[in-house]
């Protein structure tokens, strides 16, 4: 069952074999067996059931609260007094009834947000979305830090917000697998809105743009068909008159900002805002 507190399927991975109680025997003057307790798993939304032999996508659980029987207790059977007639009174059958269900499965979690950010480890995601939602990540100067996504509501203008999701880190081959890329980029294929963060302090800021951009084309080419935005991270340290942006310009919206300083976050998520605003459907979620 859904459950919208829940952002990772981390407690569920500590266990890997989940069992109903057993139901209890009947008994005598026409007395039922007591039935077992069902067993409610809490996942997140976004979470798709799987088998696992076949990899049939069981449900894709997304509304709060929405739930799935995944497997069914068995029947218990009738005793006696079921089989008695005028003529047999005291019959000496039952039915034995039936096992419960067993079923192999897989969970895989595709976060449900707004925005994503994507980026190289330590460009500057968790800082960002630490300064401007209420997500509280780890954050540390060294690479991949964030290993689960973290989840912000970013609040703005009258009463409005959004959900903004900090992916962790990519790197060059995250699309075949490199550095866990796979397990990462499938966080933001139900994202409406994608946003780059690239360090402004390096200096091939379009190609470390363009490696991102075709890890996320080469993991599904719609990815780049969203709206979009660049965002030059640590501003504060480079003197932006120096920045070269006419090529990349072209191409995307750029913001240049500096979480540590508070530059320009202002502006960043008004332009995030006005790319959710834009959005008149939700995008294609890319098949598996």
């Amino acid at each position: 069952r859904v459950n919208p507190q829940l952002s990772t399927l981390q407690d569920i991975t500590l266990k890997h074999l989940y069992r109903a109680e057993n139901g209890a025997n009947g008994g005598g003057k026409n007395m039922h067996g007591k039935n077992g307790k069902d067993i409610i798993i809490k996942i997140p939304p976004g979470t798709i059931i799987k088998n696992a032999e076949t990899e049939q996508v069981l449900k894709d659980l997304t509304g709060e609260n929405e739930s799935y029987v995944v497997v069914k207790g068995g029947n218990g059977g009738f005793g006696n007094a079921r089989f008695k007639t005028q003529q047999n009174t005291a019959p000496k059958i039952a039915n034995d009834g039936q096992l419960g269900e067993y079923l192999k499965i897989e969970l895989e979690l595709k976060v449900l947000a707004d925005v994503g950010l994507v980026g190289f480890p330590n460009a500057g995601k968790s800082t960002f979305i630490s300064k401007v939602s209420n997500a509280k990540p780890k954050i540390a100067d060294y690479p991949f830090t964030t290993l689960v996504p973290n989840l912000g509501i970013v609040k703005y203008g009258n009463y409005r917000s959004f959900v903004m999701a900090d992916i962790p880190g990519l790197i060059e081959g995250a699309s075949d697998g490199k550095g866990l890329g796979s397990q990462f980029l499938r966080h933001i294929e139900r994202t409406k809105v994608l946003v780059y963060l690239v360090e402004c302090i390096d200096e091939e800021i379009y190609e470390n743009f363009v490696t991102l951009k075709n890890e996320l084309k080469r993991h599904n080419p719609e990815l780049i068909k969203r709206p979009s935005l660049l965002l030059l991270t640590k501003t504060d340290l480079i003197p932006t008159e120096l920045l070269e942006l006419e090529k990349i310009a072209k191409e995307i919206p750029i913001v240049q900002i500096s979480s540590v300083s508070g530059q320009n976050l202002n502006d960043a998520i008004q332009a995030i805002a006005e790319l959710i605003q834009s959005q008149t459907h939700d995008p294609e979620i890319p098949a598996d």
